[in-house]
């Protein structure tokens, strides 16, 4: 379970004195708890809503990150960054712009999608097979795109 190897990189983070890394972990743990004790939610969380959890956990730094960098605020802005990169660790490895175009490709061929008429049932697929792998909007952008 991911909230048992984040304990226990916690405490390696703590000897470490790693404050950057502890900052990041705490959060995961913060909303991996979270996540156990929301309404309808057993006590034990599935893999999906974990990776769910650190792909918004993830984004908020990433909003975060943009509006400092935009304010010229450096010192916050590499708070989220370091964050960021520590929980992205925990994630699967992302699929780089061109695999994403390849394998919608792919899906469009397999659906007999046509027209952006047809975006619902493409991303639909693409969503439940990319989770985790890839970030939503960049594959509706590029769902977009391949069928016009």
């Amino acid at each position: 379970m991911l909230i048992e190897t984040i304990d226990q990189d916690i405490k390696k983070a703590m000897l470490a004195k790693d404050d950057a890394r502890l900052r990041g972990l705490r959060a995961i743990k913060s909303a991996l708890l979270l996540a156990r004790t929301e309404k309808g939610a057993s006590e034990v969380i599935s893999e999906e809503t974990e990776l769910k959890v650190l792909q918004k956990l993830v984004k908020q730094r990433k909003e975060s990150a943009d509006i400092y960098k935009a304010q010229n605020r450096e010192d916050l802005y590499q708070i989220e960054k370091e964050e960021m990169d520590v929980i992205e660790t925990y994630l699967p490895k992302q699929m780089g712009r061109d695999e994403i175009t390849a394998y919608l490709q792919d899906l469009i061929q397999k659906t007999g999608a046509s027209s952006v008429k047809d975006m619902g049932k493409v991303m639909g697929a693409a969503n439940k097979e990319l989770a985790g792998k890839a970030d939503g909007k960049t594959i509706s952008e590029i769902v977009k795109r391949l069928l016009q």
